[in-house]
């Protein structure tokens, strides 16, 4: 797979993988760290969760993912539509990305691994942007759910 297709973090989690897998899987811890709301909804495979993002800035936004895969304390995926943040844009039409967290048992904790693919199928004039913008998102979110999980 190409560099420009794809973004991967990994980050050595100080908690077990059942607690880690619980931040993921649970709609509303993930909306917790992640930056949106999702009271009261669960992810549910090849169902849409839907909620406002919470994130300063971007309270404006709607986020919108469609569940791929729930294999339990090993794999959570959904698509997306990526840095879709342009008001009234209809991003529908464009293909989506794929967001796969998994999850490995290591000395000292748990690794979380974040891999987000098929950004060259995202239109030239907005792929660059998306990628970057995603790209530091990625560092972000990492950070979020290591705070969440606390020591």
């Amino acid at each position: 797979m190409n560099s420009s297709d794809r973004i991967e973090r990994k980050i050595l989690l100080k908690a077990t993988r059942s607690r880690v897998w619980a931040a993921l899987s649970d709609a509303e811890a993930f909306g917790s760290w992640f930056g949106v709301a999702l009271a009261g909804q669960r992810f549910v495979v090849g169902q849409r969760t839907r909620g406002q993002i919470t994130y300063p800035g971007y309270e404006h936004l709607v986020w919108d993912v469609l569940v791929e895969q729930l294999e339990p304390e090993h794999l959570f995926a959904f698509s997306w539509h990526p840095y879709a943040v342009e008001p009234g844009v209809d991003y529908c039409a464009e293909p989506s990305t794929l967001v796969q967290f998994e999850l490995e048992d290591l000395d000292g904790g748990t690794l979380l691994r974040v891999v987000e693919s098929g950004f060259d199928g995202i239109p030239p004039e907005r792929r660059l942007k998306a990628f970057r913008m995603n790209s530091r998102g990625w560092d972000e979110q990492m950070n979020n759910i290591e705070t969440y999980l606390g020591p």
